[in-house]
């Protein structure tokens, strides 16, 4: 049983539940589907990675491979959310608008078909740095209660 893996795999579940009451909170709105989105406050991604990198830093030693593996990866997903995929998410949002325009130069009557349309391109890819450092920190927290829990006395 790899408890490591298990820590992550939690963090990253407790990470997605947790979007739903902060998002009830901003909206006003209990939307359960938020559970299953990518973006949003905390980022999974970075509870995820974050907490196997404390657990295993807490396990194995800061001066191990095991903790560096963990921690260069760890970044570079925890980039990847924030950079890459945020951009690829702000791109989206052009590309929805466009196809809004288009349609409205058309010359007819706006009846608000772009609003309707369920191939609309799903525009909340990535997360802002506040949400990457949010799931950053919740992982870390996770990631030593993992440890703490694991511990054999």
């Amino acid at each position: 049983m790899n408890k490591g893996i298990y820590t992550a795999l939690a963090t990253i579940g407790l990470a997605q539940f947790l979007k739903i009451p902060i998002k009830k909170m901003k909206t006003g709105v209990w939307d359960w589907g938020t559970f299953v989105e990518t973006g949003g406050m905390p980022s999974s991604h970075s509870a995820g990675v974050s907490s196997l990198a404390t657990f295993v830093a807490l396990k194995r030693g800061l001066p191990t491979i095991d903790f560096a593996l963990s921690t260069i990866f760890g970044l570079i997903v925890m980039y990847d959310a924030q950079g890459i995929r945020r951009q690829t998410g702000e791109i989206t949002l052009k590309v929805n608008q466009i196809d809004e325009k288009l349609e409205r130069l058309k010359g007819t009557e706006d009846h608000h078909f772009h609003d309707q349309k369920e191939k609309r391109l799903k525009e909340m890819l990535g997360h802002q740095p506040e949400e990457v450092l949010g799931g950053a920190l919740f992982g870390m927290l996770t990631g030593t209660l993992g440890y703490l829990l694991t511990k054999k006395s």
